[in-house]
């Protein structure tokens, strides 16, 4: 296992919409053994494989409260397919925009299907902070960020910023 370096806004990867996974291999378990520890180390609630620089459809996620009680996720080709009426607000981050935070509306509840890396097919419910981060991670295999949701003013301030500070690395 090993913590890769984090793609981070303007990189134009973040919006390549990943590929599925067509079957489950001891590649494809080293990269969601490496993404669960990217994700705890960054310290974060969920990391797409695009957000690592691996174009594939596979998420990992844990939205438990400690450490003790960790509840890694792995999802592989993960769909909504079924979202609530009802809407809730939450602050979402982005490991690949880091520091900045920002109330996004979402579906209050969600059913996804996805592989887990045994092969098996699920399907699951969701609700609160479960259903935002895998809308939030599923948006990512599919080249959508969080700050999609937010008014073209907030996006475009948020895009300079990071372009800005992309510059001044790429200058030091």
């Amino acid at each position: 296992m090993s913590i890769r370096p984090l793609v981070i806004l303007p990189d134009p990867k973040l919006r390549v919409i990943s590929e599925p996974i067509k079957e489950i291999t001891d590649d494809v378990r080293r990269l969601a053994d490496d993404m669960l520890e990217t994700m705890y180390d960054a310290p974060g609630v969920g990391l797409a494989a695009i957000q690592i620089g691996v174009p594939l459809r596979m998420v990992t996620m844990d939205v438990s409260k400690s450490e003790e009680e960790r509840q890694p996720m792995v999802l592989i080709n993960p769909e909504i397919t079924w979202a609530s009426e009802e809407k809730r607000v939450y602050e979402e981050g982005c490991l690949s925009i880091p520091e900045y935070y920002e109330e996004v509306e979402r579906p209050d509840r969600v059913r996804f299907r996805y592989m887990n890396l045994q092969g098996e097919t699920l399907e699951q419910e969701a609700d609160g902070l479960l259903a935002t981060c895998v809308q939030h991670e599923i948006d990512h295999l599919n080249g959508v960020l969080f700050i999609d949701y937010l008014s073209k003013l907030k996006r475009d301030r948020v895009i300079t910023k990071f372009k800005k500070a992309a510059r001044r690395e790429a200058g030091a």
